[in-house]
């Protein structure tokens, strides 16, 4: 179905190519309309069979596969073929028209030089069509591979993120456990609740900013019964959440790394945590202070991994500003969904 439609849409443009020339002579040439159609409908055809030959059969045979000396030679011969083909066809049309005793023969070697130029011409053409073709199809096959490469690196990224959280909240349920805490029954079932949405709801390459919101409060309220609900939280949501939408996962390395590093028990500094939504655009602010002995000796891939997923899915539109002090962590992000 495509070759057909290439096939349709070459027969238009020449056509159209042979008709404009053909009026625009006959109107202002004042040549017949005989002399019109002979000149550049079969004139016209015998060039546009010389393009085809070139595009079709020289380029991909000889030029494709380097082979330029080869090629020179071959488009050395079907230029001369074919110029003596339209000599031919130009000397019996010229009789036909003239006469051969009345007029002076249509001279041969001038003839030829002309043609060839005109020849030359459509040579071009098709060396321009194809070279056109060849770097629109790179330009294709690089973006697709470009494409597939971000795709492949996204899956990565995220991949990482379902290990790295369920290595936080096991270790968070395993110290319930261990100390035969009540409240376990109920975290595992809340981390029943948030790997739900992780596993399933969470595929599509955005999803619902209201479930992505109840995610994030899902996994607060998981890391309040780790601390038997002394740990205190200030999480706010401004402004109307409708049918905004966003990538999911995003905020979670940020909330995750307040109560990694972060004081979660002391009332005077509680965890700040502000969501604003303004029509399409979402700002989140952070800001904690930080237990200087609560450090992760493997060393966290979480903020990294946020920091490259807003570069490749949020490119020039977001800004992240993070001031890390020597007792505070603060995090600003605006990002435009």
């Amino acid at each position: 179905m495509k070759k057909i439609w290439q096939i349709f849409w070459h027969t238009c443009f020449w056509v159209s190519m042979i008709l404009f020339f053909v009026f625009v002579a006959h109107n202002s040439a004042k040549i017949s309309i005989q002399a019109v159609l002979i000149i550049f409908g079969v004139f016209g055809i015998v060039n546009i069979g010389l393009f085809y030959l070139n595009y079709l059969l020289l380029i991909p045979r000889f030029l494709d596969l380097k082979k330029y000396k080869l090629y020179i030679g071959a488009v050395l011969i079907s230029m001369a073929a074919f110029g003596l083909i339209k000599y031919a066809l130009a000397f019996h049309f010229w009789t036909m028209m003239h006469g051969q005793m009345k007029h002076e023969p249509l001279h041969f070697v001038n003839y030829f030089f002309n043609t060839f130029l005109t020849s030359l011409i459509f040579i071009f053409l098709s060396i321009v069509l194809q070279f056109s073709i060849d770097w629109f199809t790179n330009e294709r096959v690089q973006r697709d591979l470009e494409n597939q490469r971000l795709a492949a690196e996204l899956a990565f990224l995220k991949s990482q993120i379902n290990p790295h959280f369920l290595f936080n909240s096991l270790n968070s349920i395993y110290s319930l456990a261990y100390q035969k805490s009540d409240t376990t029954p109920e975290a595992i079932l809340k981390l029943s609740e948030i790997m739900r949405y992780m596993l399933y709801e969470s595929n599509d390459n955005k999803v619902d900013l209201a479930k992505e919101l109840q995610y994030l409060q899902n996994y607060i309220d998981l890391q309040l019964i780790r601390f038997g609900k002394k740990a205190y939280v200030d999480f706010e949501v401004k402004g109307q959440v409708t049918v905004q939408r966003i990538v999911p996962l995003l905020l979670i390395a940020f909330i995750e790394n307040a109560f990694k590093h972060g004081v979660a028990n002391d009332p005077e500094h509680p965890i700040k945590m502000i969501i604003a939504v303004s029509d399409g655009n979402l700002s989140f602010y952070m800001h904690n202070k930080k237990h200087l002995h609560n450090r992760d000796a493997v060393g966290g891939i979480g903020l990294n991994n946020v920091k490259r997923r807003l570069d490749l899915l949020y490119p020039g539109q977001y800004k992240l500003e993070i001031h890390d002090e020597a007792d505070t962590y603060t995090c600003e992000l605006s990002l435009i969904l």
